[in-house]
């Protein structure tokens, strides 16, 4: 593609512009995954390494999540510390299956697993809306610890490997074990989320795979993009940003599929 042929200060700028388009999506509406992926594979970044970049440049987009929920997060400390070690346990389990298995095997399931995640980003505000009636219509109904740590587990595998859609993946896990309004599921989903990147972003750090100036890039430019996100949630057309993001999954896949 024509990006792999720029010189190394617009490849800075374009990364840059990524990030904070990648920032204000994931502190909107989530997918960011789908702005900076895309974007290192157009750079001629290899998608394995695309991939473990990505990862690691976006968890400064999703901390300021983590101050929105603040209120329903101390409310349910003990329900958090239940679930952070199948959060740890999954990330590593989806980074070993990453990193140890051919870069062949990923780079033929990588299409499918960008057109899966576009799908369920497309769809979340259906699934959230049905998980919220859901909530509404069981208000009583009772916690389901087992269904919840397994959930939570297989969906922080999935995370580990490739996070993309992991969001709608934990929330529908959490609406389905865990009696509590879709705001509440909503902080601990985050929280969850940035655990297993994080725990991802460290592995990937320290078995190296990265593209560090695009690391660097994207963890600032995101972090900028992150909180401009969540100061304007209110201002910014959700919408809009889904529509764009979604755009950009459908473009990815199309052009990952025909090569």
């Amino acid at each position: 593609m024509i990006a792999t042929d720029l010189a190394t200060p617009w490849r800075v700028a374009v990364l840059a512009v990524a990030g904070v388009g990648a920032g204000l999506s994931n502190g909107i509406a989530g997918g960011g995954t789908f702005v900076s992926f895309p974007t290192l594979l157009a750079l001629g970044v290899a998608p394995l390494q695309a991939n473990v970049s990505s990862t690691v440049g976006l968890v400064p987009s999703v901390l300021g999540g983590t101050a929105v929920f603040r209120r329903e997060l101390r409310a349910h400390r003990l329900t958090l510390k239940r679930l952070m070690p199948w959060c740890v346990l999954g990330s590593l389990i989806g980074t070993a299956l990453l990193l140890l298995s051919p870069v062949s095997t990923f780079d033929a399931v990588v299409p499918w697993l960008v057109g899966v995640a576009t799908l369920l980003f497309a769809l979340a505000p259906l699934i959230t809306r049905a998980l919220a009636r859901r909530r509404a219509e069981h208000e009583d109904a009772p916690v389901r610890p087992r269904l919840m740590s397994l959930g939570v587990l297989v969906a922080s595998i999935y995370g580990g490997y490739f996070g993309a859609g992991l969001g709608i993946v934990l929330l529908a896990v959490l609406a389905l074990s865990l009696p509590e309004d879709i705001y509440t599921l909503q902080g601990i989903r985050v929280t969850l989320g940035l655990l297993t990147n994080a725990v991802a972003a460290l592995v990937f750090v320290v078995r190296g795979h990265l593209a560090m100036v695009a690391v660097l890039v994207l963890a600032v430019s995101s972090l900028v993009g992150g909180y401009l996100g969540t100061s304007l949630v209110k201002r910014l057309s959700p919408r809009l940003v889904r529509a764009f993001v979604i755009a950009i999954g459908a473009f990815t896949f199309v052009r990952l599929v025909i090569g």
